[in-house]
């Protein structure tokens, strides 16, 4: 007869939520019992706020003592339907935003708030009270897909795969037919100029300029579909980032890029994959497909198959130079009713009903933070760095249970 006691499996927060800052230097976690902020580099608690309540969306203003919070989880701290702007150097809210449904996400932005509802964006100046400046109907997005720069915002259009962009100072409205099926995954450089998006299927991310509309090109990550979980451009615009539901870390070069993409960081460039293998156990990297020392066609992973008149596609397509394993854990999990056996539940208030896994942050051109949600939350470091054959690799340096543990 076993007589130790059961372990609870349930003791301890989970987080529900994560979304880095503006310049991925912080980062933002909701859990179902309050929030908290994390340097990113390294993974270090700043703030931690218990509302023994469910926080479904915290968003950054900087590194400033504005947070945009929502409730969310079994047990909501807010109504979701309201956007509460939370002064965490007075601990009170400075703003309340009430809408008619529930709010899938917030952006945040010195001057702009964006807000994504399942059919529609509202974008309102950032004073007091904050003044709405438009509304836009979307496709249902219950991803609470949009993007928020200091001079366009972006966000899904009326019809599923179209994205809709708007210059805020103009209000000028351009339509991009991205893909054929629902948008998955979209996201803007830093400098505003380009919008990489990717579907449901998540075999192709396509990147588009923000100055004419016009595709740029267009990446394959893989030939089977995959769920994307995050998308994100260097510092420099110089390499896309791309995570998905098959735990893996995959680097494109962004075109005119492969040039400025060579300049690595001094400290690695002459390292070995192996010297990051052995800064942690828990550490591996991988290398590119293709030998890129031919910088302008590192990406041409079946050689010259790609050259052969009516092959597949694919065999053409442009590849990852780079890419290495993630972890992407468990999600919160409940017992199913009248069994022992423990299935997914769907998370109340939270886009998609899941914890978000895979968050791409930039530290530097050079050096990426993934962060995912769940009970079993983890920050990953990750650098990139060329071998002495000329190839690039990324390799994790470093990784951490950011809730304890």
């Amino acid at each position: 007869m076993n007589t130790r006691p059961a372990i609870d499996e349930s003791t301890g927060p989970v987080a529900l939520t994560v979304a880095f800052n503006q310049d991925s230097s912080c980062f933002a976690v909701g859990l179902d019992t309050g929030f908290c902020v994390f340097n990113s580099d390294p993974c270090e608690l700043k703030v931690s706020r218990d509302f023994n309540a469910g926080i479904g969306a915290a968003e950054m203003l900087g590194r400033a003592n504005y947070v945009a919070l929502v409730g969310g989880g079994r047990n909501p701290r807010f109504p979701t339907n309201k956007v509460i702007i939370w002064d965490d150097a007075k601990q009170v809210a400075a703003v309340t935003l009430e809408f008619h449904s529930q709010v899938f996400q917030v952006r945040l932005s010195r001057s702009q708030i964006l807000v994504a509802l399942l059919n529609s964006v509202s974008l309102y100046a950032f004073s007091s009270p904050p003044k709405k400046v438009s509304a836009f109907e979307t496709a249902d997005n219950p991803l609470g897909l949009c993007c928020l720069g200091s001079k366009i915002v972006a966000f899904p259009g009326r019809t599923p795969g179209q994205v809709q962009t708007v210059e805020i100072s103009t209000g000028n409205v351009s339509i991009i037919p991205a893909h054929g099926s629902p948008l998955k995954a979209m996201c803007l450089s830093p400098n505003g100029e380009v919008l990489a998006t990717a579907s449901e299927t998540g075999t192709l991310i396509r990147l588009f300029s923000t100055t004419n509309m016009a595709r740029i090109s267009e990446l394959r990550r893989g030939v089977d579909p995959a769920a994307i979980f995050s998308l994100a451009i260097s510092p420099s615009t110089t390499i896309l980032a791309v995570t998905s539901d098959k735990a893996t870390l995959h680097l494109f070069d962004l075109p005119q890029s492969s040039t400025r993409s060579n300049h690595h960081n001094p400290a690695i460039v002459k390292a070995s994959s192996r010297a990051i293998r052995s800064s942690s156990p828990y550490s591996t990297s991988s290398l590119s497909a293709a030998d890129d020392s031919n910088a302008g066609n590192n990406t041409q992973k079946w050689g010259i198959l790609g050259k052969i008149p009516l092959m597949p596609r694919f065999f053409s397509d442009i590849y990852s130079f780079a890419s290495a394993p993630i972890v992407i854990d468990d999600d919160p999990y409940s017992a199913v009713s009248g069994t022992t056996a423990k299935a997914p539940v769907p998370i109340p208030g939270i886009p998609g009903g899941k914890a978000r896994k895979g968050v791409i942050g930039w530290l530097d051109d050079w050096t990426l933070a993934i962060v995912g949600a769940g009970r079993d939350g983890r920050w990953e470091k990750f650098v990139i760095g060329r071998g002495e054959d000329g190839r690039r690799w990324v390799g994790r340096q470093g990784w951490k249970r950011y809730l304890g543990g």
